[in-house]
């Protein structure tokens, strides 16, 4: 019976060795799964050139993911990764570019600073006995507004000898990919070839069990999260390298993508569990979704679901492995067999049908939008859809485009520069014909409109320009030309006289500086008035609501506000409260629905509008001429107007 069951053991191992790596892998089977499925439904995904682009996506989640799993190999947690990138990416471009540093002192000193943001985190833990979450939430925001106050909130062109890191060799094989691997190889040498490794996964697992064996559990936290600081820097200076500039805003959440991507790969919050290679396959996970589910054209807003759904199904599908795996043996292999095959029966047969039902809902969504025989494929990226005016530039587009016969994809931008960087190789990989781009950043936008360039892919871009980079077409109203309105419209409404505040928009972006500049031009011919503060809002009406609250306490005795788009402006009308429309002016711009409302309503006191269909439709237009080879005018300007009580009812949009 021993021969025999032994014999049966050898058989089962000789011939299921890739099971058993999938069923000891779950994050890997589920990544091939993936894989299989979006090369079924997609013809654009399994080529060389999207895999590689994958590869791209996935290297800054990754890399931030490394460090971060030594802290959850440890049982800790670190918020802080995403702002410290940001942080070292700005000293770096800040001292090379404004300082005149050498470039090479100024990496190691933007590395040094990843690394003394994490020592300052391990020691408010180890010393100062904080829980890790609240230290690093702590540092999170430090470091973003150090940020934000080293760069005056306003992005910072990056080295040419740095931006390089963002490249490719050869023209066909990225760098981000390679300094990906290598931080890999680096962090599971670290956890499995090193005392610190070691030490990371004793204390994770007891640490009082840790110390009482010898080791140093304050000293290796400060090393734990030092290096964790330092995976970070090296992830800021890759992301903004692939942008050309240092956005201080830039890797807003991607802690939250890293602890993500640790867990998809098989580590515990609980500490003690955890290894490079998960991570690595987790990052994946994340970036083949991503990039997949762009190129089936699938809404922003389902995208954030799928996301969702499928990292706790991959955690939860792990969790039942785990279990199952845990079957009794002393009782023999004949009590045992039974209950260890029904578990592992169990285990299949859910994951079966999780990851069935996974195929059957991406073939669905796949399925509600195919029948398109449109001849030319355009991309739309859009700065973020989180806001009327740019929902009522994708409905004009969307529009023209199903008027021209035109299969339009339109992605959401969420107001990540890196984001949007990957939408738009994402069109390049499934064959756009052309490219529609509403930056989140005009300098960020460059090195994305250089690709679709260099692919002979037509760049227009709509509202908001790109910077430094012949696109074919940008499609936007006369900026400058309506804040010299909203500028006698505010004159004219507080009489010429009095102290007015400016909410201004992101910073960076064409719209933003535009329209200040032509604000200023126009309030220059008035002496009587003078601009008390100008704060940056972010075009967000919650943003608006709170800078203006704040502008009222150092401010009380204001008598107009000029918000860059409506959606300040409604905000700061809500932080006004009965004085809007009476005491206080506000001027807003864009013409949106809401913005219109508050003008009939007579607590806008006017609006620079704007015809933000016509933008689409315009956009749509000279996409399609493009293609065609047909003229394209170089910079269409779409009139503004005022809308004041008098004319909004005869408005139209």
């Amino acid at each position: 019976m021993a021969t025999d069951t032994m014999e049966s053991r050898g058989g089962v191992a000789g011939g299921s060795g890739l099971r058993r790596l999938l069923l000891d892998n779950g994050a890997l089977a589920a990544l091939l799964v993936l894989v299989v499925a979006l090369s079924v439904l997609s013809g654009s995904f399994l080529t060389t050139g999207n895999l590689l682009n994958v590869g791209v996506q996935a290297a800054v989640v990754a890399i931030l993911a490394f460090g971060m799993t030594f802290v959850i190999v440890a049982a800790g947690i670190d918020l802080s990764v995403g702002s410290v990138a940001a942080l070292s990416a700005t000293v770096l471009a800040w001292l090379a570019t404004t300082s005149g540093v050498p470039v090479w002192i100024a990496v190691i000193l933007a590395v040094a600073t990843g690394v003394a943001s994490g020592l300052v985190s391990g020691a408010l833990i180890a010393f100062g006995r904080l829980p890790s979450f609240i230290a690093t939430l702590a540092m999170l925001s430090v470091a973003r507004g150090l940020s934000l106050v080293i760069s005056q909130g306003s992005p910072i062109a990056f080295p040419h000898s740095v931006s390089a890191l963002g490249e490719t060799i050869g023209g066909w094989l990225p760098v981000p990919l390679l300094v990906m691997i290598a931080m890999g190889l680096v962090a599971a040498l670290i956890l499995g070839r090193t005392y610190l490794g070691r030490s990371m996964y004793a204390i994770g697992g007891n640490e009082e069990a840790a110390r009482l064996s010898g080791i140093r559990v304050k000293r290796q936290t400060l090393a734990i999260y030092a290096l964790c600081g330092l995976f970070a820097a090296v992830a800021g200076v890759v992301l903004a390298s692939r942008l050309s500039s240092a956005q201080p805003e830039a890797a807003n959440g991607y802690e939250l993508d890293a602890i993500a991507a640790v867990v998809i790969g098989g580590a515990s919050l609980s500490g003690g569990k955890g290894k490079a290679s998960g991570t690595f396959v987790g990052a994946l996970i994340l970036a083949v979704l991503r990039n997949g589910l762009n190129l089936l054209n699938v809404s922003s807003f389902w995208q954030q679901v799928v996301i969702g759904v499928v990292i706790a199904l991959a955690v939860l599908l792990d969790t039942l492995r785990r279990r199952g795996s845990r079957t009794p043996t002393a009782a023999g292999a004949t009590a045992g067999a039974p209950q260890g095959g029904r578990r592992n029966l169990r285990g299949n047969v859910l994951g079966a049908v999780a990851v069935i039902a996974a195929v059957a809902l991406v073939v669905g969504v796949n399925a509600a939008r195919s029948g398109s025989n449109a001849k030319i494929k355009v991309g739309l990226t859009l700065s973020t859809l989180n806001n009327p005016f740019f929902v009522s530039v994708r409905s004009g587009a969307q529009a023209e485009a199903k008027a021209l016969g035109v299969d339009l994809t339109v992605t959401d931008g969420n107001n990540d520069a890196s984001a949007q960087a990957d939408q738009v190789s994402n069109f390049l990989s499934q064959g756009d014909q052309a490219v529609i781009l509403n930056p989140v950043d005009s300098d960020a936008a460059a090195p994305s409109a250089k690709l679709a360039l260099k692919s002979k892919v037509p760049v227009i871009a709509v509202d908001r320009g790109v910077t430094g980079v012949p696109i074919s077409s940008l499609v936007a109203s006369d900026n400058v030309a309506g804040g010299r309105l909203a500028a006698q419209a505010l004159a004219e409404q507080i009489g010429g006289h009095g102290t007015i505040v400016v909410l201004q928009g992101t910073a960076g972006t064409s719209a933003a500086t535009e329209r200040e500049q032509g604000f200023k031009q126009g309030i220059s011919a008035y002496p009587g008035i003078r601009i008390a503060a100008e704060q940056p809002a972010d075009f967000d009406r919650t943003k608006g609501l709170d800078v203006m609250g704040n502008l009222l306490q150092a401010h009380p005795d204001i008598s107009g506000v000029f918000a860059a788009n409506d959606e300040m402006a409604l905000g700061a009308i809500k932080a006004l409260g009965s004085k809007a429309g009476t005491s206080v002016k506000v001027v807003g711009f864009d013409g949106e629905a809401d913005g219109l409302a508050a003008v009939k309503a007579g607590k806008e006191a006017a609006d620079i509008a704007q015809r933000p269909s016509q933008l689409g439709k315009l956009a749509v237009d000279n996409a399609v001429r493009a293609v065609k080879g047909e003229k394209v005018t170089g910079d269409v300007k779409v009139a503004v107007e005022v809308v004041t009580v008098k004319n909004v009812a005869g408005f139209k949009p």
